[in-house]
């Protein structure tokens, strides 16, 4: 077994963090609530990270989910916040696997260089969230195409968006033989398509560019269908589980954050004539903090590993995911009460940071769905939902 990181990951992690050191506190606190880091996006698409997945012969990197997990966790250690673009990474997974040569050669160029930005993961519906087989936006025949209907909900960075991955149901569902089959992914291009598309953002407790979009007989051409009809469903897994390891990454990154500044405070902070590190009730937190950490980091690149060997990394993806976000909720809550007081001033960026990283426990998947489906798939147990 290997533990030493690959050499080649350790001048991308110090590219990544010069570029980060332009964009420090003020200019994430400028954006709050709801302002869009467009000259941050523009910054890592000059410079090629977000293109890392996206093949040479492409115009990309080429690079390993692995190495491209390192990207979006120096990003978050930085203070900054990978989730304004960390979906043109994770939707990668589903056109590159699984897109047409035709489709890979006219889409990925363009955005590997920027002109097209491809941002917009479009699954969840208001009344199907984490049970994606009950979604209810139809594509239907129309022609030599598809015609849209229907509603999806938390599509992260539609406004900032060229392009949708979307799935969405071709065949009803009570006429599939299987709960997830009869479903279809779609690569939609949204430019220019008036009153048929329609996004409304939706205002929650972090900057997180999240919308609702709404599909009113939007005509798709047929070469919009990623794949076989009806696959959609397997095919969205590929990107789910890239994306539970990305997100993990960056729940890594945000445990770093927290701990670089909490103890750097804690050393210099005097109360009572001595640091407060000196504190088992404030040394304590940090220290299990930093372990959780360091367990949740080596499932993430065992997961990493199985993902970029096209081996099953279902269970690994999702147990890092929630290991990471349960370690940067630990870290999140032991730097808060680190800093006191001050923990809650926006200019020492916890408290946003802290808002943050909350979110990777309920999204992209719940925790409790995690222990649901470690407990089915991987334990053996009675199906629990």
């Amino acid at each position: 077994m290997e533990f030493t990181e690959p050499a080649d990951v350790a001048p991308i992690r110090e590219a990544v963090r010069a570029l980060c050191e332009r964009f420090g506190g003020p200019y994430w606190r400028s954006l709050e609530p709801d302002g869009y880091p467009n000259e941050f996006v523009a910054a890592l698409t000059q410079d090629g990270w977000l293109a890392a997945l996206i093949p040479e012969r492409y115009g990309g990197s080429g690079l390993p989910l692995a190495t491209a997990s390192a990207i979006l966790e120096e990003i978050c250690a930085a203070g900054a916040n990978a989730g304004a673009c960390h979906a043109q990474m994770y939707t990668m997974g589903t056109l590159l696997r699984h897109g047409s040569e035709q489709q890979k050669a006219e889409y990925l160029p363009r955005i590997a260089s920027g002109e097209l930005r491809l941002q917009a993961f479009a699954v969840t519906e208001p009344d199907a969230g984490s049970d994606t087989t009950q979604i209810k936006t139809r594509a239907e025949r129309s022609g030599g195409g598809w015609r849209v209907n229907g509603q999806k909900i938390w599509t992260s960075r539609a406004e900032h968006s060229d392009l949708m991955v979307l799935l969405a149901r071709t065949m009803p569902l009570a006429d599939v033989p299987k709960r997830t089959a009869g479903l279809s992914v779609f690569l939609v291009d949204m430019r220019d398509r008036g009153s048929s598309l329609r996004i409304n953002p939706i205002k929650t407790m972090i900057n997180h560019s999240t919308t609702e979009v709404f599909f009113e007989d939007l005509e798709l051409p047929d070469d919009a269908l990623i794949g076989e009809p009806g696959e959609g469903f397997r095919y969205i897994l590929d990107g789910m589980n890239a994306e539970r390891i990305l997100i993990a990454s960056e729940c890594i990154g945000d445990c770093r954050f927290f701990l670089d500044r909490a103890v750097a405070y804690a050393n210099e902070r005097t109360v009572f004539g001595r640091p407060i590190g000196a504190n088992q009730g404030v040394q304590f937190p940090l220290a299990r903090a930093h372990m959780s950490m360091s367990a949740a980091d080596l499932v993430r690149w065992k997961a990493a590993w199985l993902y970029d060997a096209g081996r099953p990394a279902g269970a690994e993806a999702n147990v890092a995911k929630y290991l990471a976000s349960e370690a940067s909720w630990e870290a999140a809550n032991a730097a808060l009460d680190c800093f006191g007081g001050f923990g809650f001033a926006q200019e020492y960026d916890i408290e946003r940071k802290f808002r943050e990283t909350r979110l990777y426990r309920t999204a992209p998947v719940n925790n409790n769905l995690v222990q649901a489906f470690v407990g089915q798939h991987v334990l053996g147990l009675p199906r629990s939902y």
